[in-house]
């Protein structure tokens, strides 16, 4: 079996964005992505640079950790980099067969069988601010691959740029829940998670973010913050 490629395995924690916001999790954090947003805010998972630091593990070494962090059963989320590019449909029929539920968030460039096998699926297209553009058809084809999963998007927006991109990608999948929410404009240095995170910027932008959405009538967007940045900055493990 080809080994994982992890950056970081912790908690439990709480999920801080998006459709789990608040639930009790334990991280795996995948290192390699396809992407190179430009405000990444995990450059450590996804940066070559940083390849030394990613352990590989099988699908039971990480297993076993997440059985030695969580105690029982929760909810694990797997994230990056971009979980996506590889196979991790061998834990997740482990995980599953214990009784642990599994989210992915993804920005949707790669399209996977086993995304019909996961609890959440979280699409997360970049907008323009990102400096990357959306393979619309991959994007398609990652709605497809979830099946009957449950399925969100989650957007986040720096500017009216992105709000005009949230838009077009709600439009295009009216069936899928939409979350917003302000994007971190003061991401830490890969090699440094105590970087200052100007909160009241990110405060400003979530108000501007809620105005918009009001004044347009866009009720079926759901609005909120990263609970983890707001209560611990770009601190890493929690």
């Amino acid at each position: 079996m080809t080994a994982l490629r992890i950056a970081e395995i912790f908690g439990p924690t709480i999920q801080g964005e998006g459709a789990l916001i608040g639930v009790p999790t334990v991280f795996v954090r995948t290192g390699g992505c396809d992407y190179r947003c430009v405000w990444c805010d995990s450059m450590h998972a996804v940066d070559s640079a940083y390849r030394h630091a990613w352990a590989p593990m099988t699908a039971e070494a990480v297993m076993a950790e997440i059985e030695r962090l969580a105690g029982r059963p929760l909810t694990v989320s797997l994230s990056g980099g971009n979980p996506a590019i590889q196979d991790f449909a061998p834990l997740v029929a482990m995980g599953r067969a214990k009784g642990y539920r599994f989210g992915l968030e993804t920005q949707g460039s790669v399209a996977r069988d086993w995304f019909a096998d996961l609890d959440l699926l979280t699409l997360s297209p970049k907008p323009p601010s990102s400096a990357m553009e959306t393979d619309w058809a991959m994007l398609d084809a990652c709605v497809a691959a979830a099946g009957g999963a449950r399925t969100v998007l989650k957007i986040v927006v720096f500017d009216a740029a992105d709000y005009a991109y949230a838009r077009t990608v709600a439009a295009r999948y009216p069936a899928l829940p939409v979350y917003l929410q302000p994007g971190n404009h003061t991401p830490p240095p890969p090699d440094d998670d105590t970087a200052t995170v100007d909160h009241d910027g990110i405060e400003r932008r979530m108000h501007w973010l809620i105005e918009r959405t009001l004044a347009d009538g866009w009720y079926e967007a759901t609005v909120l913050p990263q609970l983890h940045v707001a209560l611990w900055g770009n601190k890493r493990g929690v």
